[in-house]
C-alpha cells in the first residue's frame, strides 16, 4: 500500500486567490506522485506545495523530481560553502521567498555565519571578497546567471577558470540553473515561503524590505 499524503489544500477558489496561489492544487494525484510527495514531505518536514501543484502535469512533476535528484551535494561535488553561496545569491536575485527561506535554513551547516548570510541575501557585492576567493567567484557567477539577460563578463570567466576545475564550473552552473527553475516556478504559481528558516537568527530580506 502506498503511503497516504494529506494536503492542506484551500477549500475554494477564493481561498486559493487569498493565499496568493495562482492555481488550485489538484484534487487527485496519481499514486506514483503521491509516493514522491510523501517522501519529499518526510525529508523536508514541510508541505511540498510546488510539487503538488506540478501534479496537474504528471510528466512535468516527474521531470522536476528527476532534476531534483541530480542536485549537487558537498563535499562530493563541490565545497558546501560554495554551493550554499551560489544557491543563496541565486535565490536572492530571483526574489523567490520559498528558495530564500529553504536555502537560508542550511547556512550554518554549510559553514556560513549570520553576517555572511546577511551579506549574501542583501546582495552586498562589495563585501563578497571577504567570503574567500572561491565563494566570491561563486556568488558573482550566481548573480550573473540569475539575471536577465544572462551575461558572464570575460574577467569573471577568467577568475572562474583560475579558481575552479571545469567540472566544478559545470556543477556551479547547473546548481544555479536549478535554483532559477524552482524560483521561476514558485514565483509564477505564487508559492510562499514554508518556514524552514528560524528568523531569530537573521531576518530575511523580504521581512526587512530589502528584496
Amino acid at each position: 500500500m502506498s503511503p497516504t499524503f494529506e494536503a492542506s489544500a484551500p477549500s475554494s477558489r477564493a481561498d486559493v486567490l487569498a493565499s496568493g496561489l495562482l492555481v488550485d492544487p489538484p484534487a487527485r494525484v496519481p499514486w506514483y506522485l503521491r509516493l514522491g510527495l510523501w517522501w519529499a514531505r518526510r525529508a523536508a518536514g514541510k508541505e511540498p506545495l510546488a510539487g503538488r501543484l506540478l501534479a496537474h502535469v504528471p510528466r512535468a512533476a516527474l521531470t522536476a523530481g528527476i532534476f531534483e535528484l541530480g542536485a549537487a551535494h558537498g563535499p562530493r561535488d563541490l565545497g558546501r560553502r560554495e554551493l550554499a553561496v551560489a544557491r543563496l545569491v541565486a535565490s536572492a536575485v530571483s526574489g523567490c521567498a520559498f528558495c530564500i527561506d529553504m536555502n537560508a535554513a542550511g547556512h550554518r551547516d554549510a559553514g556560513l555565519s549570520r553576517d555572511e548570510l546577511a551579506m549574501l541575501l542583501g546582495l552586498e557585492v562589495e563585501c563578497w571578497p571577504a567570503l574567500g576567493e572561491r565563494e566570491d567567484a561563486a556568488a558573482r557567477y550566481a548573480q550573473c546567471l540569475s539575471s536577465t539577460p544572462v551575461a558572464v563578463p570575460d574577467e569573471l570567466g577568467v577568475t572562474l577558470r583560475r579558481r575552479f576545475s571545469d567540472r566544478e564550473i559545470v556543477v556551479l552552473a547547473t546548481t544555479i540553473a536549478q535554483v532559477n527553475y524552482w524560483a521561476r516556478l514558485n514565483n509564477g504559481l505564487g508559492v510562499p515561503s514554508a518556514g524552514f528558516f528560524d528568523e531569530r537568527a537573521c531576518a530575511l530580506p523580504n521581512e526587512q524590505g530589502d528584496a
